[in-house]
């Protein structure tokens, strides 16, 4: 299982309305075949750094995380929740899989989808901060 961790602030200009929206855009792609279970909400931990809003999947395994990521649902949900993300961290991400290259295959799928998706690779590009745990 790998488990996959996004903490998240909204940008400043965004609406609670907006944030409805954003979180109910999360909850979708969290709903895809590829998730075994999700959480999508506040985040409980220290939110001095401005990170309020939590995301959680967890995937079976890379095949499921390869489908997860390349989902229409999730293409479709990431240009309407990008453009209201001020701050990001990604991660640290976990697994119960003891293959010690799995890190290197997540990232690899990350670069992947990075070439194939020029666009969302810009879109993310827009989000002022973005930090890799």
């Amino acid at each position: 299982m790998i488990v996959h961790l996004l903490r998240f602030g909204f940008r400043d200009e965004t609406t609670d309305e907006q944030k409805a929206e954003v979180l109910a855009t999360m909850r979708r792609t969290a709903s895809v075949e590829s998730v075994s279970f999700s959480t999508v909400g506040q985040n409980l931990g220290d939110v001095s750094e401005g990170l309020t809003h939590a995301y959680c999947v967890g995937i079976e395994d890379l095949a499921a995380l390869e489908r997860y990521m390349h989902d229409p649902v999730h293409l479709d949900g990431d240009p309407r929740i990008i453009p209201h993300v001020a701050k990001l961290a990604i991660g640290p991400d976990v697994s119960d899989a003891p293959d010690p290259t799995l890190r290197t295959k997540l990232m690899a799928l990350h670069e992947a989808k990075l070439r194939k998706y020029p666009e969302w690779a810009r879109l993310m590009s827009t989000v002022p901060e973005v930090r890799i745990l």
